[in-house]
């Protein structure tokens, strides 16, 4: 059952297909709810003070010896710090390998469809919303780096095929990231690269921050395993330098 919100700090709609970025402070949260099921938000973390350090998948995932995130982990940069925690989850299951749609394969699944022609309507690719909002940063191509997307569910069958599972999330589905750095999120409601649906029609999503607090000693994400822990201090010596 999600939790309620306690310190409410503010709430913004994000609708299907497009992008959204901010600064979320240390002791931070951020709700994301799926408002109408079958949502997906490709999400990217990054230092505000300092952008060159960012989220890396392959050090978040072996470090707690997972290939999916959901409460209890954490997003690790590339320096070894802890960036955002999951601290609710009610979907259990958020993919982290698949990456992001690009223009051409939306063009190749939907059929066109450019702002000169649908305006705000426009199939719009991950790749390209994450660009954009990149782009209001100093940051371009090169700052891309793999990406987690939330709400969505991708398995391995014994062959190695990617089944994405359809009706994952439902209507009403939330995660809730505490970000334990300060950090420049970066945000794209573009569908998923293997959603089967026929149809360009991505689900919107709701921000909701809110205060939480730093991470205390008895923190789950924090005791989820030994490297957490010891990602945990790495976070906190930056801070008191």
């Amino acid at each position: 059952m999600t939790k309620p919100i306690d310190k409410h700090l503010w709430e913004e709609l994000v609708p299907g297909g497009n992008h959204w970025s901010g600064i979320l402070r240390r002791g931070t949260a951020l709700r994301l709810t799926d408002l109408v099921g079958g949502a997906n938000v490709s999400a990217l973390f990054y230092n505000q003070e300092e952008k060159l350090e960012r989220y890396n998948m392959p050090d978040t995932l072996k470090a707690q010896h997972t290939a999916f995130l959901t409460t209890g982990n954490v997003c690790y940069s590339d320096m070894g710090r802890v960036l955002c925690s999951v601290i609710d989850d009610s979907v259990g299951w958020h993919d982290t390998i698949c990456g992001v749609t690009d223009s051409t394969a939306i063009e190749a699944k939907y059929g066109k469809a450019n702002f000169q022609s649908r305006r705000n309507d426009m199939y719009r690719s991950g790749k390209d919303g994450l660009l954009i909002e990149l782009g209001k940063w100093g940051l371009g191509k090169r700052d891309l780096v793999a990406n987690v997307n939330l709400f969505s569910k991708v398995t391995a069958d014994e062959e190695g095929v990617l089944h994405f599972q359809s009706g994952h999330s439902p209507a009403g589905s939330t995660v809730d990231l505490r970000f334990d750095m300060n950090v420049l999120v970066v945000l794209s409601t573009a569908p998923h690269p293997l959603d089967p649906k026929p149809e360009y029609k991505p689900g919107a999503v709701k921000l909701t921050a809110y205060h939480v607090g730093e991470a205390t000693a008895a923190d789950v994400c924090r005791n989820s395993c030994p490297q957490n822990q010891r990602g945990f201090i790495n976070t906190q010596r930056f801070y008191a330098c």
